[in-house]
């Protein structure tokens, strides 16, 4: 992903509420295959650490990048944003060069 898609996923991301909160069980094998089902019902998602949460944001988007086959758009500050692109998908970041 070019630096010019990931702009572009950044702004579509501003836009949707956060599907996920991540707390203090931190990453969980359900945790991370509700994640997987979202991603390939939506393609962009975005998370939210909660302040219990021990575990570093940016450990945890790569780590459940990594799992989901997912690409970490961005993480700023508590907030993670996810985009696995679906066999059918809907946003075409192909296009943005």
């Amino acid at each position: 992903m070019n630096s010019k898609q990931r702009a572009y996923l950044k702004g579509l991301a501003m836009n949707i509420n956060p599907s996920f909160q991540c707390g203090k069980g931190s990453i969980t094998p359900g945790f991370t295959e509700a994640i997987r089902e979202n991603l390939d019902a939506n393609e962009l998602i975005k998370i939210t650490v909660l302040n219990n949460c021990d575990d570093d944001p940016r450990e945890i988007a790569q780590l459940l990048a990594d799992r989901t086959g997912s690409e970490v758009v961005q993480v700023i500050g508590k907030k993670i944003i996810l985009y696995k692109k679906a066999k059918k998908s809907k946003i075409d970041i192909d296009g943005v060069k």
